[in-house]
């Protein structure tokens, strides 16, 4: 990790996480195929279901990057004991925060549906479908967060692995359930359910067999505050994320309500087509992240710097050839989905906007896993909430009041190209300290 060519090392990183990350949006696309033809307001229960989803996958974030980070900088400073402490603690309060999820969140049912953007011809699917996938809360947050310990660990291949294995099976199982069993759209989530436990088990058995910090009862240790600010430090950024992106959906659908169940579907939809683009940013990303960690405890600044500009790069150009396509084959990608005229018409406008401004956020991506890292706990959190609430949320509002729909179908773009600006000087910030702490001038980080 503090060797191998940096391209190199990136590339054989990321390659793994991009192929599991679009197996697995094409696991959510063809989940959103076979749900849309239970009808428009079934589709539309895929959108409100995201709040959920994201709830999940905020308490998975925080201590697969809180646990992580630490583990990589451990690791890159060889007190791997210590790497193997963070590592065990952290599945045991990631299964604790799922189960409290799994309880309340079926308790709250339908406040969470209705909060969500749900009308009320959509609560009856979506009542259905969040209720059974948050009982599979803890075996989600859970993979989640051993996926990231590994690829902190530069095992990727091995999460992969797991990970692979459930959305295929996943592909299989749903439509059996929905068709042949005639489960509805209970049978999607039960085989989210059945998908999920198997990928959980794979990955403790890869992170036993595979990993650099097996995990055992004996690496159990009482909460200190030390290992709070060590996961704090790496978690909060993605927490704030993934909240964020839960009130982005919830402000999303409430702005498209008053537009029917066509509305709601139609994002829904281009929410799944553009986490293709995402997916590839997010797997760069992680295959840059171990890279910032090892080296950024073994002071090589100069691998971090080339592996950000290369990242960064990739990331760019992998996106902009996305977008061309998505921005083509809108209405074909849209009516795959579902035929209905409306949906297709509203989507296909909103997956165009989307297209390219698209790529704006690989630089604040790249930024992001940067600042992470590094510790930068406040900056790297206030830049991940920008695309997701803090400039969404009052773009929405705005344009919505202003433009009706089309308001709607601009607001993430909008955000995208606020997002992208706000990024620069972040940007240009993180690099200087970096090269302050190479010569021994070191800055205070916030």
């Amino acid at each position: 990790m503090t060797e191998e060519p940096v391209h190199k090392l990136i590339l054989s990183l990321a390659a793994p996480s991009i192929l599991s990350n679009l197996v697995t949006s094409i696991y959510n696309l063809t989940d959103t195929f076979f749900v849309s033809s239970l009808g428009t307001s079934a589709s539309g229960a895929i959108g409100i279901s995201f709040v959920a989803m994201t709830a999940i996958q905020a308490v998975g974030f925080y201590f697969g990057q809180g646990t992580g980070n630490a583990m990589s900088r451990y690791l890159g400073r060889q007190e791997t004991d210590k790497a193997c402490i963070m590592g065990t603690n952290g599945l045991a309060y990631t299964l604790l925060f799922g189960l409290a999820i799994a309880i309340l969140g079926n308790v709250f049912i339908d406040p969470i549906c209705r909060l969500a953007g749900s009308t009320e011809t959509i609560l009856p699917y979506a009542r259905t479908f969040i209720g059974i996938i948050l009982m599979a809360a803890p075996f989600m947050c859970s993979s989640l967060m051993l996926n990231m310990q590994l690829r902190f660990e530069g095992e990727s291949l091995y999460a992969m692995f797991a990970i692979m294995s459930g959305a295929i099976l996943n592909m299989a199982l749903t439509p059996t359930l929905i068709y042949v069993f005639g489960m509805g759209i209970a049978g999607s989530a039960v085989s989210t359910f059945i998908c999920e436990a198997l990928s959980f088990c794979l990955l403790v058995v890869q992170m036993q067999r595979a990993g650099v910090t097996p995990i055992s009862p004996r690496w159990l240790r009482r909460p200190s505050r030390v290992m709070a600010q060590e996961i704090n430090n790496g978690g909060v950024p993605s927490f704030v994320r993934q909240v964020m992106l839960g009130v982005a959906t919830t402000l999303l659908n409430d702005a498209a309500r008053p537009f029917g169940d066509a509305a709601i579907a139609g994002l829904a939809i281009v929410q799944r087509i553009c986490g293709f683009g995402n997916y590839v940013q997010i797997g760069i990303g992680q295959g840059y992240q171990p890279v910032i960690g090892y080296n950024y405890g073994a002071k090589k600044f100069d691998r971090i710097r080339e592996g950000y500009f290369f990242s960064l790069r990739t990331a760019l150009f992998a996106v902009a050839g996305l977008g061309v396509v998505t921005c083509f084959f809108a209405p074909e990608l849209i009516a795959f989905f579902n035929p209905d005229p409306e949906v297709v018409a509203i989507g296909a406008l909103t997956l165009r906007l989307e297209s390219f401004s698209m790529v704006l956020t690989g630089m604040a991506m790249i930024t992001n896993f940067l600042l992470q890292t590094t510790g930068r706990m406040w900056r790297a959190t206030i830049l991940g909430a920008c695309r997701l609430g803090l400039v969404l949320a009052p773009v929405v509002v705005i344009l919505s009041h202003t433009l009706g729909l089309l308001g709607v179908q601009l607001a993430q773009p909008v955000t995208d190209v606020v997002t992208g600006i706000v990024t620069i000087p972040m940007a240009i910030s993180i690099l200087r300290e970096l090269r302050q702490e190479e010569s021994g001038k070191r800055t205070a980080r916030i």
